[in-house]
This record gives structure tokens, C-alpha cells and sequence, in this order.
């Protein structure tokens, strides 16, 4: 255990000095401020709604963007977004161990794989927690200013609403990463697992739930993807849009309950594949 704190204790060090990982948090807030209130705030002041929703009034544009539709905000961009720059993220950490060849010497020289494996992934986890806190304090710091700037009366968001989009979100965006380290354990790099993990996410996954609707046996298939999953689980807590208006990624093709099962699974499969290809393999 003690093996397993000092490389856990390394690892946020490495990641604390590294700008890649600030680039990408950074990236994150900057699109959480865009589509949760920018565009929303530029349809509500000009009175041009073609900026948000399709139907959506100034009244609505401007409950969308009170401190107690914080929840819903912090996590409708996650499943496409959050998810992607998560992945990178976990795909870099693992890659750029093998490409420095930090990864060889400390496996030759140092503690256990399954210490430095489990040390690496539990820095990358901590991370998603912080992650997570500093956004949600950034959207509700973002939501005081629009309210006490249009005088509106302070409506703090439920304690259960905030547990339940901590909880959806951290599911989210921990699979998320966790796919993108196991790619870079694939891969021993991060190039070839960053451009893989995208293709898959912003692509694969929509052409597949296209041709999902067309063919029975490729929409079951589809039902048990990471996209789908973290999609329907987001979707249940924020609703979907029939029309068609929903945030990118936000999806109702699964129930909850089975969206929040299936993310679990892969949070818990995904960093045992790792573990098990790490030892496993040849570190050359």
C-alpha cells in the first residue's frame, strides 16, 4: 500500500508540471463557458434566439442560465466534449510514459507494474475529481454573475440534483479516461491513441447509431458502446430534446438505469485491461 501512495504521490507531481494537462482543463472550462452560457447570453441580450434552441424565449434563455440549472449545465457537455479531452488526456499520460521511456525504467528499476499502473491511474482519477469540482464551481460562479447582472433572485440548486450530476459526471468522464489510457497502453504512444480514441468517439460511434436505425442487430450492438452509454446516462438527468435540439452527445437510447450500469462496467474493465496488458507485456 505504501508502494502504491508513493506512486500515486509521483504521478500528481508529473501531472501538476505538465502544461498538456492545464491545455486540456483549460480547454474544457473554455467550452463548458461557451455552449452552457456564452451563446445563451449573446441569444438572451440581442433577443436573437437563432443562437440557442430552436422555440427557446428570453425567459426560458435566462432560467437555463440561473445557479439552479447549475447541475444540468455542468454535465450536458460531458458526453461528447468532456469525454473527448478526457480521453486525450488519459491516452497522453499513458503514451508519453512509453515514448519518454518512463515506463521501461521505472519497470526495470523500480516499484511493481501493478504499483505504478495502479499509482498512475489513481492520480488520473483524482484529477476527474478535481476536474470536476473546479468546474462546477466555474458554471456557478458564471451563473451568479448572469443573475445579480439581471437581478434575478437567487435560487441555490438542490442538494440531490448536485450529488446526482456529480455522481453521472464523474462516471462519464472517469470511462472516458480510462479508455483513452488503456489506448495508450495499446498504442505505447500517444499519436496513434489520441487520433484512435477521436476517430472512435466523434465518429465511429455516430455512424454506427445511424446505421442502428436502419438494422436491428447493429442498434443492440450500439446499445452497450461507451457513447451510447455515457449519452443516455447524461440524457436521463438533463432530458433530450425531441426535437432534435440537444446538446451533441446527449442521447436517450438507452434507459438510466442501464446507461449508468453499462458506464460502471466500463470503469471497472477498462483500467483491469490495462493492468493485465501491462503485466503481462514485454516493457521493450
Amino acid at each position: 500500500m505504501s508502494t502504491l501512495i508513493a506512486c500515486t504521490r509521483a504521478e500528481l507531481l508529473r501531472l501538476r508540471r505538465w502544461p498538456a494537462v492545464w491545455v486540456t482543463v483549460g480547454a474544457w472550462l473554455a467550452l463548458s463557458l461557451m455552449f452552457g452560457y456564452l451563446f445563451n447570453l449573446l441569444a438572451y441580450t440581442s433577443g436573437d434566439t437563432s443562437f440557442a434552441n430552436e422555440g427557446s424565449t428570453r425567459t426560458a434563455l435566462l432560467a437555463e442560465m440561473m445557479p439552479a440549472n447549475v447541475p444540468h449545465v455542468f454535465v450536458q457537455g460531458m458526453p461528447m466534449f468532456g469525454g473527448a479531452l478526457l480521453m486525450v488526456l488519459g491516452a497522453i499520460v499513458a503514451g508519453n510514459g512509453y515514448g519518454w521511456g518512463t515506463w521501461k525504467t521505472i519497470y526495470t528499476q523500480g516499484p511493481s507494474r501493478t504499483a505504478v499502473t495502479g499509482g498512475s491511474i489513481t492520480a488520473l482519477t483524482m484529477f476527474v475529481v478535481g476536474i470536476l469540482v473546479v468546474s462546477f464551481a466555474f458554471d456557478l460562479a458564471c451563473a451568479l454573475a448572469i443573475a445579480a447582472a439581471e437581478s434575478q433572485p437567487l435560487v441555490w440548486p438542490s442538494l440531490s440534483a448536485v450529488l446526482e450530476a456529480f455522481g453521472a459526471g464523474f462516471l462519464v468522464l472517469e470511462m472516458w479516461t480510462l479508455a483513452g489510457y488503456l489506448l495508450g497502453t495499446l498504442a505505447r504512444g500517444p499519436a496513434l491513441s489520441v487520433g484512435l480514441g477521436l476517430v472512435w468517439a466523434l465518429v465511429v460511434e455516430n455512424l454506427l447509431r445511424g446505421v442502428g436505425t436502419l438494422l436491428g442487430p447493429v442498434e443492440a450492438a450500439t446499445a452497450v458502446l461507451p457513447g451510447t452509454a455515457a449519452g443516455s446516462l447524461i440524457g436521463a438527468l438533463v432530458g433530450v430534446d425531441q426535437g432534435g435540439d440537444s446538446t451533441p452527445g446527449v442521447l436517450d437510447a438507452i434507459s438510466g438505469t442501464q446507461a449508468g450500469w453499462t458506464v460502471l462496467a466500463y470503469v471497472v474493465v477498462l483500467p483491469a485491461l490495462a493492468l493485465w496488458l501491462v503485466r503481462r507485456r514485454d516493457v521493450a
